[in-house]
């Protein structure tokens, strides 16, 4: 049975990004927050669409829910965040981890986005972290520093529900990519480890899924227990050791994800595009020989 405060999760998964969003609701209000929302976008054409976002819109509107948080559990490299979109349309503060600095320095310099481009996170309405709380309604939330696949990752911990982003995902599937500028397989094993320290019945929700050999279903809902015991990567008492050995090596076999060079530019900004240029319209740099190349 659940506890009397443990927040309602609506999952709205994204198969074209593998992508898990969520709106997590307090039980006893129409308070919500929302984590890790999609903006659709077509590489070939430059195209974006708001079909991911209008879903939860439209389930937000439905239910009467009022919108307190638009929470970011990193800077995104395989979708769009559709956070300022999803602003206009129902409200909520934009939060994401004070680290976003160092990412904004680091990728700043990647696409040479200029002095106009500020690296202090000031394009985000709230900078989390660690220890700090925040509310949903009558929930109380507060937030985990969990770097590793970045520096700037979160997991928000709300009453008995974790948002871990992509610290790790299902247990046959393991473990987030460390090997992104500013990632460590250390750090990210360390960060697992202050997760597994929740209570044994804490609801995971992951931010992706991609469906490990041999199961039917996309899956995000687990818990810490289960993770402990059974995450292929990190479960069943694993050392740092191995699984940096294990995560480095893994690493160096992929690939760069299809949308890193416009996720990472539009994401670095809170979702926003770069300003327009003088003809009026919006361009995304690629840099070239600068994000690795194939493997």
């Amino acid at each position: 049975m659940s506890p009397p405060n443990s927040p309602r999760v609506q999952a709205f998964f994204d198969e074209a990004t593998n992508t898990v969003s969520y709106v997590v609701m307090d039980p006893n209000s129409k308070a919500c927050a929302i984590v890790d929302s999609v903006l659709d976008f077509d590489y070939a054409s430059g195209h974006t669409d708001t079909r991911s976002a209008d879903a939860i819109v439209a389930y937000v509107k439905a239910h009467g829910l009022d919108v307190d948080w638009l929470l970011e559990s990193h800077v995104h490299a395989d979708h769009l965040s559709a956070a300022p979109y999803l602003q206009q349309q129902v409200g909520g503060k934009i939060g994401i981890g004070d680290q976003i600095t160092v990412v904004q320095d680091t990728f700043g310099k990647v696409f040479n986005a200029g002095t106009e481009f500020q690296r202090d996170g000031s394009q985000f309405d709230r900078l989390f972290k660690e220890g700090d709380r925040f509310e949903i309604g009558g929930l109380s939330g507060r937030v985990m520093h969990t770097p590793g696949h970045t520096p700037a990752c979160l997991t928000y911990v709300i009453e008995d529900a974790a948002f871990v982003g992509d610290t790790m995902f299902m247990p046959d599937f393991g473990t987030a990519r460390c090997d992104f500028p500013g990632g460590s397989a250390e750090n990210l094993y360390k960060s697992i480890q202050k997760i597994l320290t929740l209570p044994d019945a804490t609801r995971i929700f992951v931010g992706h899924d991609y469906k490990a050999p041999g199961r039917e279903e996309f899956a995000w809902e687990t818990t810490v227990a289960e993770q402990r015991a059974l995450n292929v990567h990190v479960g069943a008492g694993k050392s740092i050791e191995d699984f940096v050995s294990m995560r480095n090596a893994r690493d160096a076999s992929l690939g760069m994800p299809r949308l890193i060079v416009p996720s990472i530019q539009v994401n670095m900004r809170a979702g926003k595009m770069p300003a327009p240029e003088d003809d009026g319209n919006v361009y995304l740099k690629v840099p070239v020989n600068r994000l690795g190349g194939p493997k």
